[in-house]
């Protein structure tokens, strides 16, 4: 924001952004055409860098639905059900507050959760918050993300090219056949999902779908199983000895350079290939991706004190301020406890051990942190607006997602160190 707004740096901020990144190619006629049409550095962030994103949290998503919180219905019931409160509530907050207006396609702002910071926080707060409500939490936002997934795939892409979405389609079966075939190797799953995404990409579906897809196709299970992996082992590792000596070069020598190298092979290839993209993938998207969509999309240009006022509110414009504000700071808490009660009292859920209700709303305060999903949500809101006046709603809908945050996680920490200290003297009381 700084950036965004001050003399010196504001014209180098946006000039970067909105760089071109598009190669062009001169076809007969003398035509030229770009590829991909339209890349500005800030597009290549959120369409290129957020697939990667996108790809992450989907195969965490995949892992978690098969051995981790959402592996069984019992596990997974209690934070889906709570999930879709925490998602419905804002959603319903935000449209009584713009209905009719041209605010009313930021719906899908302030329904998502930014895993990091929330299980961040809950993580700083140590031993005052029970074990099961951070798993609760954890397994919410999860949950969370998909279906704010699924609100980009479904309500906020373009017009849809049917024909290069068919040849999508038949790509992604292409794909599922190899996996059912057992094919495991990296490479011809990495060209796919590059075809896929281009396909997206033009198709008018948002490309960091592509993302999300391939997260789901890529193999669950390993090249090489266990057996073999022993007995590899013991083969190179006899190979390593009886090649000592050989020559004058100091270990590793050559052969034994070839025994280290297949091992290294073999010992990758057999942990899945959604766990290794996972693991490497991880560190890149949280340093650097998210820091960088941050950084493109948080400078907000302020131009005058009224981005700040979040009750503002216009006949004709509506308030994305306030729908996002309160849909974050009251809606998430209050759709997430709200949803949880309904599921405990018709036995569709299990309330967490050692939890209260008191201390799940004020975890529940927590989720109205909605940093990375909500803004990227809205980067994608108010398309068919006016350009000025589509920037000013999507500046002002940032705002509200940052200061909305801010609140929730303020008012989260606040409230389970309250009861946190009430808990703690009724303990000290009892035992007395």
């Amino acid at each position: 924001m700084l950036l965004a707004n001050m003399p010196v740096t504001r014209a180098a901020y946006h000039d970067i952004l909105h760089t071109d990144l598009s190669i062009s190619f001169m076809v007969p006629g003398g035509e030229r055409v770009f590829f991909p049409r339209g890349m500005s550095v800030e597009k290549f962030i959120n369409d290129v860098l957020m697939a990667v994103f996108f790809f992450t949290v989907g195969l965490e998503i995949r892992r978690e639905m098969k051995s981790g919180e959402l592996s069984t219905v019992k596990k997974a019931m209690m934070p889906v059900i709570a999930a879709v409160g925490g998602v419905l509530a804002p959603a319903l907050i935000y449209t009584l507050i713009n209905k009719g207006t041209a605010a009313s396609s930021g719906w899908g702002i302030p329904t998502a959760t930014d895993i990091a910071f929330a299980v961040g926080i809950l993580s700083i707060l140590g031993d005052k918050v029970p074990l099961s409500l951070k798993v609760f939490l954890t397994a919410l936002a999860i949950a969370d993300d998909l279906m704010a997934i699924l609100v980009v795939a479904f309500f906020y892409g373009g017009s849809i090219d049917f024909g290069l979405l068919g040849l999508s389609v038949l790509l992604i079966l292409l794909v599922v056949f190899m996996n059912k075939v057992g094919e495991k190797r990296l490479a011809y799953y990495f060209f796919p999902a590059i075809a896929i995404w281009v396909l997206f990409y033009y198709a008018g579906i948002h490309s960091t779908m592509a993302g999300v897809v391939m997260a789901f196709l890529v193999p669950m299970k390993s090249r090489y199983h266990r057996a073999y992996l022993t007995v590899k082992a013991e083969k190179y590792s006899a190979r390593l000895l009886s090649y000592d000596n050989i020559d004058d070069e100091p270990f590793p020598n050559g052969p034994q350079r070839h025994c280290l190298r297949r091992l290294s092979v073999i010992a990758k290839e057999t942990i899945p290939m959604n766990s290794r993209l996972e693991h490497s993938l991880s560190p890149w998207v949280n340093f650097l991706i998210m820091p960088l969509f941050a950084l493109a999309n948080a400078g907000v240009e302020i131009p005058d004190l009224s981005y700040f006022n979040v009750m503002n509110f216009n006949p004709e414009m509506g308030s994305v301020s306030m729908g996002v504000f309160l849909g974050l700071l009251i809606g998430k808490p209050l759709g997430i406890s709200l949803a949880s009660f309904i599921a405990v009292k018709l036995h569709a859920g299990e309330m967490p051990s050692k939890a209260n209700w008191k201390m799940l709303f004020a975890v529940a305060c927590l989720g109205g942190i909605g940093f990375t999903m909500s803004i990227f949500v809205d980067t994608l809101s108010f398309g068919n607006l006016a350009p000025v006046d589509t920037a000013r709603l999507r500046d002002m809908g940032k705002v509200a997602v940052l200061t909305g945050s801010f609140c929730s996680a303020i008012l989260g920490i606040i409230l389970i160190n309250v009861l946190h200290k009430v808990e703690s003297r009724g303990d000290k009381a009892a035992a007395q």
